[in-house]
């Protein structure tokens, strides 16, 4: 072997940039990053060639002294931190004073700036790592940094770059990521010489959405939820999609720990979590959410590029970010939020529990208001009132507690009767036996009644099991299985809760538990796939629905089984009375598998089907 010797400061620096740089997005990052440390309020970013013929960062803020440059491009030498102590209290995106260091050791490299206050602005160069004097230049407050030809002098690194197109995607889809966690201040992307996105700064709640919409698509407000909630020290804050606005891809969502977006494993399973009940197999949430709390609280410094994070009290944020969630999805009864007007993405008043309901569909704002004079006709599609034994038939003896008002008007009353309309208005019709018509104060409701019976048949499923949960059955042999070490521990520390739930689990030895009871619910589960899926997450997570999940899929199938089917002709009293059980149902807006059980077609959006007015 060589003795050992120590490395050159250039190679180091580019053994660094190896870590940091991966492609010119890498770089836009840190330099539009240290931007926002430097308190810009417009950035303006150039990109040539995808960023490998020039990177151009040109930004308002307070500048650098001139006797400070060249440490702005030595190696670890930052004014974020300085002791241990700012170390566990980072507030700023950037902290470890490499990135300047990097990016010039691999690069064509000029800074230009004016510090606050000072009447010149001055310029150094850095060519493959060679640091050139200072001298004057021409330019107002702030900073502007260069980077051309990126790797020309590192090949084997160049040669791993992808096409233009691709490489400016990543830089675009970076900018617009940066811009949703800083809405104050003003970005632009040019590419080629030519203006690609302008994302203004915004000063209201309503610009602060319009920036969200600009990023995530126009129909995503109005698909949306407000979330807001505070506990424990932890503070969540942004925009959730409705079930029935997922994708097939995790590639519109959006996560940020004090303004820095990251990617983290227990906040991807309490997500996933909070969503299992209202999501259609194999689709994804679309998100927008900011994490607020005490810096102490997570280390940011785990990772070069800083996209991953380690929270120091896991469990305790797993809990908080799946119980906001889970509450805020649990609002959306059908007809909970109605479109609104003169709003370009209106917002409902507070929910109890902190979620803020945007619109109740993708369809546009309403142009006219319900009811219309009573001296218009209504269509009459033929469907004779023949209820089959009335709501005791549909829903069973037993009912859910109906809200005041004209909610409990008798069934089948006249909308004209009164200008207080439930959410879902009153029903006028069947369709092919498969949908239920209802006229509301917005215009036209369809329903899908066998998804919406379905929803309310789980939900009252999941309220009866509260009990049934707790009893078990005895093992007729106790199942020994073989675990992990930390998934045995697991399960001794967790074995009452594990018990309350029917499942007794006893250790057996440093990688062995004993299965000796069952939830009765469980019959004929696999046991011991089961049982090594909940200590897996708990082991993990320091928690599992596991157990809650599998007898949610049983009931969901009796819950399907159970439920009015498509081609039964209904009544309008029976239709009336499932239009009020599914205002009155937590998650009614989708059936168990995600699937949405009513949209709205407000006169608006039938007035132009029909080019009135035109």
């Amino acid at each position: 072997m060589p003795s050992i010797r120590p490395l050159p400061p250039e190679l180091i620096n580019q053994i660094a940039a190896g870590e940091v740089i991966e492609r010119p997005a890498s770089v836009v990052k840190e330099l539009v990053e240290n931007s926002i440390d430097a308190g810009a309020r417009r950035i303006e970013v150039d990109i040539e060639q995808g960023g490998t013929r020039l990177i151009r960062v040109r930004d308002d803020g307070g500048g650098i002294p001139r006797d400070e440059l060249a440490l702005a491009v030595a190696s670890h030498a930052t004014s974020k931190i300085g002791s241990f102590d700012d170390l566990e209290r980072v507030a700023s995106m950037g902290f470890r004073g490499e990135a300047l260091a990097s990016v010039s050791s691999v690069a064509r490299f000029s800074l230009t700036s004016r510090h606050q206050g000072e009447d010149a602005a001055w310029r150094i160069e850095v060519d493959g790592g060679r640091l050139q004097e200072a001298r004057p230049a021409q330019h107002p407050p702030g900073t502007t940094i260069e980077v051309r030809d990126l790797f020309y002098n590192v090949p084997a690194r160049r040669k791993f770059l992808r096409a233009e197109r691709t490489e400016f995607a990543h830089i675009d889809d970076l900018l617009k990521s940066l811009a949703l966690a800083r809405e104050g201040v003003d970005i632009r992307l040019t590419h080629n010489g030519k203006p690609v996105r302008l994302l203004k700064p915004a000063r209201d709640e309503n610009a602060a959405l319009a920036r969200v919409a600009e990023v995530l698509g126009p129909d995503f407000p109005g698909q949306s939820l407000r979330v807001e909630h505070e506990a424990a020290g932890l503070r969540l804050s942004g925009w959730v999609g409705l079930p029935t606005a997922s994708r097939s891809q995790a590639d519109q969502q959006y996560f940020y720990v004090n303004g820095r977006l990251v990617r983290d494993r227990i906040v991807a399973h309490a997500v996933r979590q909070a969503y299992s009940d209202v999501l259609f197999h194999g689709r994804h949430p679309v998100f927008v959410l900011f994490l607020q709390l005490d810096p102490v609280g997570v280390d940011v410094n785990v990772h070069p590029a800083k996209s991953e994070v380690r929270f120091r009290e896991q469990r305790l944020i797993h809990d908080f970010l799946f119980r906001t969630l889970h509450e805020a999805l649990a609002q959306t009864r059908a007809g909970a939020a109605s479109p609104a007007v003169d709003s370009a993405f209106p917002m409902a008043s507070a929910s109890a529990s902190g979620a803020y309901p945007v619109a109740a569909s993708s369809m546009s704002p309403v142009t006219t208001s319900w009811p219309q004079s009573a001296s218009q006709s209504r269509l009459s599609l033929g469907v004779r009132d023949e209820p089959l034994a009335g709501y005791a038939t549909l829903f069973g003896s037993s009912t859910a507690p109906r809200p005041s008002g004209t909610w409990s008007a008798p069934v089948g009353a006249d909308p004209d009767a009164g200008s207080d309309v439930p959410p879902l208005g009153y029903a006028i019709a069947q369709l092919k036996n498969i949908y239920v018509l209802a006229e509301n104060e917005h215009g036209l409701v369809l329903v899908d009644m066998h998804a919406a019976h379905e929803r309310i048949t789980y939900e009252k499923l999941k309220n009866g099991r509260v009990t049934a949960s707790l009893r078990s059955q005895m093992m007729l042999v106790p199942l020994s299985i073989a675990v992990s070490a930390r998934e045995a521990a697991a399960a001794e520390e967790h074995a009452d809760a594990l018990a309350a739930w029917g499942l007794e689990l006893s250790r057996s030895g440093p990688s062995g538990v004993v299965v000796r009871r069952i939830p009765s619910l469980l019959e004929g589960a696999d046991v011991a796939q089961l049982t090594r899926d909940v200590l897996g997450e708990l082991a993990q997570h320091g928690s599992s629905r596991r157990l809650e999940e599998l007898e949610n899929e049983l009931l969901s199938t009796m819950a399907c089984h159970g439920s009015v089917r498509a081609g039964r002709r209904l009544g309008i009293p029976e239709m009336n009375a499932l239009l009020r059980e599914m205002e009155a149902t937590e998650r009614s807006g989708q059936c168990n598998h995600g699937r949405p059980t009513w949209v709205q077609l407000s006169l608006g959006e039938l007035d132009r089907l029909f080019l009135r007015g035109r």
